[in-house]
């Protein structure tokens, strides 16, 4: 691990085999208890809470004064690991120095240490307070490994990273809830997905890409599932369909699951949860309406599941499930149709524990085909020419998805609200901090 010129360790690398050896910590003070001949600090930082003991005789009466700071004080202290098998992590620290770094000018807006529980949104209007405690700490470290884990998921299998742009000059998916920007002399708006252009990379012969990039929607939600900047975890890959897309799709799920746990026992400890690694399913849109239907949750062909749907098939089929051929006619434009049935499409959505995070297709290559689609759900086809004209210059056959990165994170952390999951969530109501 590496340490500035502040640090010589951090709290999760001591132990007490550097008995006797000389340490410096940087963090925050998490708490201070002085009980007269003993002043114990604790020292927090992003890996841990290590404890330091000031006793009267062992260190000076300047020093163990210097101890009792105020909470959340930024400190850094040096001092002599002392091996003891009664503390809870079987050592302690005597401090030789302790350095203020920046004395608090202020006062806290709720307490970081979790005692006194803070109304969600009081926690987002001091963010950087909030990352401070450890459940969001647990939270942004297992969001990493889900990260980490796509990321190595997809370059073991021969995909290429790519980027592509967030400010486009039409909808991306045909649909008006779109954040427009002026873009000098024009309107543009930001992109509702990094669908087209990925498309766009497959037909210019890049047969396998993913990307990880934020998603701006400007839906009027006010749900606990909804942001309009969301992260979106996408891949696409030419000479494939809907099947060969739907392996990887289940593929990765189970293995960010995975590696989150294999890799984070003690955040899911700090969130109070114990993960399972569940087996993905597969179950087609009809038998999984015929399923709601028996179980007295009534809807038609062509209907969308629900919340109430979606926690109702995870009772059924369990955490993970794929539902496969949802109707046509309810699909992004260029879902391709099934070539037995084209009344339903080769497209698909993965449920995670009673949740939709992802969603994709095999989509449409033929241009005839897709101008046809794009004029049934009453698009102009002349809108999206540029798109239309690439399938014309040679575009194999190709599929994709994306899966939303705090709906999973909300899913896999057991959180109730998505922004929790979002480190500076930006929702209906809120665009700072």
């Amino acid at each position: 691990m590496f340490h500035s010129s502040y640090r010589t360790h951090y709290v999760s690398e001591l132990s007490s085999e550097l008995d006797g050896k000389e340490v410096t910590l940087c963090g925050w003070v998490h708490e201070v208890r002085n009980v007269g001949k003993i002043v114990f600090m604790l020292l927090r930082d992003s890996t841990g809470v290590a404890q330091i003991i000031g006793k009267d005789g062992a260190v000076s009466q300047e020093l163990m004064k210097s101890m009792d700071l105020p909470k959340e004080s930024v400190v850094c202290v040096k001092g002599i690991v002392k091996a003891n098998p009664e503390s809870k992590k079987g050592f302690e620290i005597s401090p030789t120095e302790i350095k203020n770094l920046n004395p608090l000018s202020s006062t806290m807006p709720f307490e970081v240490t979790g005692k006194v529980p803070a109304d969600l949104d009081v926690r987002l209007d001091y963010r950087y307070i909030d990352l401070r405690t450890s459940k969001s700490n647990a939270i942004f470290k297992i969001q990493s490994t889900i990260l980490d884990s796509f990321r190595n998921f997809f370059v073991a299998r021969g995909f290429q990273e790519v980027r592509t742009p967030n400010i486009v000059g039409e909808a991306t998916e045909g649909g008006a809830d779109l954040f427009s920007i002026d873009y000098f002399e024009r309107k543009a708006y930001l992109a509702q997905s990094p669908q087209l252009y990925k498309q766009l990379a497959v037909i210019g012969g890049i047969d396998k890409v993913f990307m990880i990039t934020p998603v701006f929607r400007a839906e009027k939600f006010n749900t606990p599932v909804h942001l309009n900047e969301s992260t979106q975890m996408d891949i696409e890959m030419g000479f494939a369909d809907h099947r060969d897309a739907i392996k990887l799709l289940k593929s990765v799920a189970v293995a960010m699951i995975k590696n989150a746990i294999a890799k984070n026992g003690g955040q899911f400890e700090t969130l109070g949860i114990e993960p399972a690694v569940p087996k993905a399913k597969e179950v087609t849109y009809s038998q999984a309406l015929k399923k709601l239907n028996d179980n007295g949750l009534k809807m038609e062909f062509g209907d969308d599941f629900s919340r109430e749907h979606e926690q109702e098939l995870a009772k059924v089929y369990g955490d993970l499930i794929v539902v496969k051929f949802y109707p046509t006619k309810v699909r992004a434009f260029y879902s391709m149709p099934n070539e037995k049935n084209p009344e339903v499409s080769n497209s698909y959505d993965l449920l995670y524990k009673g949740l939709e995070v992802s969603s994709g297709a095999q989509r449409i290559h033929l241009p005839d085909l897709l101008v046809e689609a794009i004029g049934k759900r009453g698009l102009n086809p002349e809108n999206f020419k540029f798109y239309i004209d690439a399938f014309k210059r040679g575009a194999p056959p190709h599929a994709g998805w994306s899966i939303g990165l705090e709906r999973f994170t909300m899913k896999l952390t057991g959180q109730d609200n998505i922004r929790d999951c979002s480190m500076f969530p930006r929702d209906r109501n809120r665009i700072a901090p």
